[in-house]
């Protein structure tokens, strides 16, 4: 097993079954919207680190347009849970369509190559999200060196925060199902310290630049080899 498919075992597997340690949430470009579906995702991204404390999780562009953002957990929850956090997530913000009954679905790590558009899903950099906002997925294969270099030494959510969010929201829209399990009473998340050459705090970093990006891989002393990837301005 090489280093990329390591940590994406780390972070990411089972993704679905009865139980999951990875959560995925779709955002999808809809008729018109332009970048909406793009500020969509920073606004999540963003309220979830802001809010609870979670650390930064991965984005990826999918191949069939649109973008993910990918929610590590230390431990698998059942996905009846997983579902429940994503639904009251979208309770929370109204304003965006969180499709919580593809959680736990099957769903392909990227990097992926769909058959049926011929493109390929991958993990970027949350600073060059905007550039993506009209590609559905990339024309070439991504270098998995530089695929690594997103995903690696990323935290994973602690089962204590991922349960006193979802006591949080639960206590916000008053919607505790009867079936489910009482959360145990948790603190406030304290705020997540970074490892180095983890992603910013500011997912909203939007004048990212390709150089900047390189730099980010050089510090986890990965060289890149992706730049003809980029799409042009």
């Amino acid at each position: 097993m090489d280093r990329l498919d390591a940590e994406l075992t780390r972070l990411y597997l089972p993704l679905h079954g009865e139980q999951v340690r990875g959560i995925t949430i779709p955002f999808r470009k809809a008729a018109g919207a332009e970048a909406r579906h793009w500020d969509d995702l920073c606004a999540i991204a963003n309220a979830l680190q802001a809010d609870y404390g979670f650390p930064a999780p991965a984005v990826s562009v999918a191949a069939r347009g649109g973008y993910v953002l990918w929610l590590s957990l230390e431990e698998a929850v059942p996905v009846d849970q997983a579902r429940e956090f994503v639904r009251l997530l979208g309770l929370a913000h109204p304003d965006m369509a969180l499709p919580a009954d593809e959680v736990g679905m099957p769903v392909d790590l990227p990097p992926h190559l769909d058959a049926s558009t011929g493109t390929w899903s991958a993990f970027i950099h949350p600073g060059m999200g905007a550039s993506f906002a009209d590609e559905s997925g990339l024309d070439m294969q991504p270098p998995a060196a530089g695929q690594l270099g997103f995903v690696d030494g990323l935290e994973r959510i602690a089962p204590a925060q991922f349960q006193a969010a979802l006591a949080a929201l639960r206590q916000m829209h008053a919607a505790v199902p009867a079936t489910a399990p009482a959360a145990a009473p948790a603190p406030a998340p304290a705020p997540v310290s970074r490892q180095p050459g983890a992603f910013p705090d500011d997912l909203l970093l939007k004048d990212a630049t390709l150089e900047d990006i390189v730099r980010f891989l050089h510090a986890k002393h990965i060289e890149p080899t992706f730049r003809h990837l980029i799409p042009p301005a």
